[in-house]
């Protein structure tokens, strides 16, 4: 006959047995972990999501870092040679039409956010500090279209006539952006035919 504490061992032995077969068939999710191929690292399945997102923000973040130093004040002084200012100013209205005038039409929003960036670091840059200054106000006034290559450059062009207006020069008729600025690059014009007037008070809604 078997005595009290053979059955109380046996029973001990087999509760053991059944948790353990319980637990082998559903595993804690406290304990329990799994690979994750995309950083090559075991992580606990608890946070697992949390951790998986954080890996993939993380690797996004070092793919296309934040461009520093697009927010800020005029760098540069006032440029009190009269010639140089003219010269500079026409140069860099060639650049910034041809650029525009060849940028993608249907872009990405990591090349809407270059474009974007690039126009704010101009504002802080540009040789000329007081017409740097007037750019950035006009920036604020009227933000960059980025949305495609005819956004961008009769945005740009309107931009432009704003200050041949405080200049007292005549408006450029947004047009015939491709005529004027025309680089000899090949590329299929933006349409000069039935352009429609900008209506200003809406750009400054931002892109």
């Amino acid at each position: 006959m078997i005595s009290r504490f053979a059955k109380s061992f046996i029973a001990i032995v087999v509760a053991l047995l059944l948790l353990s077969t319980i637990s082998f068939i559903h595993p804690s999710s406290r304990n329990y972990s799994y690979f994750d191929p995309t950083s090559g690292e075991f992580l606990a399945n608890g946070n697992a999501a949390a951790e998986r997102n954080h890996k993939q923000d993380q690797l996004q973040h070092d793919a296309h870092p934040p461009i520093s130093g697009v927010q800020g004040g005029v760098i540069m002084e006032k440029l009190g040679n009269a010639t140089a200012k003219a010269a500079l100013g026409r140069a860099t209205w060639k650049l910034l039409h041809t650029m525009t005038l060849r940028y993608p039409e249907k872009p990405t929003q990591d090349e809407r956010d270059a474009l974007n960036s690039y126009f704010h670091l101009l504002s802080r840059l540009y040789p000329c500090g007081e017409c740097a200054h007037e750019f950035q106000q006009l920036l604020k006034q009227y933000p960059p279209q980025t949305s495609s290559r005819r956004a961008a450059s009769l945005w740009l062009c309107s931009v432009h006539n704003r200050v041949n207006e405080r200049l007292h020069k005549e408006e450029f008729d947004c047009a015939h952006l491709d005529e004027e600025y025309d680089c000899g690059c090949g590329d299929e014009p933006i349409g000069a035919s039935a352009v429609p007037a900008l209506d200003l008070d809406m750009m400054r809604g931002g892109r």
